[in-house]
């Protein structure tokens, strides 16, 4: 199984981004939250991977994180009614942290707002996943043997968390706070503070 690519980024949209390594392009399926990660054309990336082989097709699937990629693949692999498609979706909607953190608050409204997902995808995204998020299940555990990072949840993680739910308390919408505070994070870096981010969110 191929679970990293790494060449250089020749072509990006907000789904898709074309790495050309040896010689040959190739096309990978992204969510928006690892596109917003992506650098400049003509520079060398580097996505954990996700391959899906099919009788008529073979879909790379790629990611900023293999803590990404993972939650990925609980989603198709243990949800019913969830395909890659949805997955993608979900994850271009919401951060990892979020939607962890949505998961095992069991907040069945704020990941029922991600496009195409009803309450009753959501309730399923909740019991089929909520002992396998955060560091103790299935995603943090192959992570921490995959890239020696540990658990899936870094202080970086908890200080986005923090940042949004306090847009959220002055009346921002989750994902639109989520989307703030992520560009806040790329322009300000991962050692930013929670106060710092949410400054830089509320156009500070």
């Amino acid at each position: 199984m191929i679970t990293s690519i790494q060449g250089t980024l020749t072509a990006a949209t907000p789904l898709h981004a074309i790495v050309e390594l040896n010689g040959l392009g190739y096309e990978v399926n992204v969510p928006v939250t690892t596109a917003e990660k992506l650098p400049a054309l003509g520079a060398i990336v580097r996505l954990h991977t996700h391959v899906i082989y099919r009788e008529d097709a073979q879909t790379l699937y790629g990611f900023a994180t293999a803590a990404e990629r993972d939650f990925f693949r609980l989603m198709i692999e243990h949800v019913t009614g969830i395909g890659p498609k949805s997955a993608l979706t979900i994850m271009s909607r919401l951060s990892l942290p979020l939607l962890e953190g949505a998961i095992r608050a069991g907040d069945i409204a704020t990941l029922a707002k991600c496009p195409g997902i009803g309450k009753k995808t959501a309730e399923r995204l909740v019991v089929e996943l909520k002992t396998k998020v955060g560091g103790t299940g299935l995603a943090g555990a192959m992570s921490s043997a995959e890239t020696g990072d540990g658990a899936s949840a870094t202080p970086a993680d908890t200080r986005q968390r923090d940042a949004v739910s306090a847009l959220v308390a002055l009346g921002y919408k989750t994902a639109d706070a989520d989307q703030s505070v992520r560009r806040a994070a790329l322009a300000l870096g991962a050692t930013a503070s929670t106060e710092k981010l949410i400054k830089k969110a509320l156009g500070g």
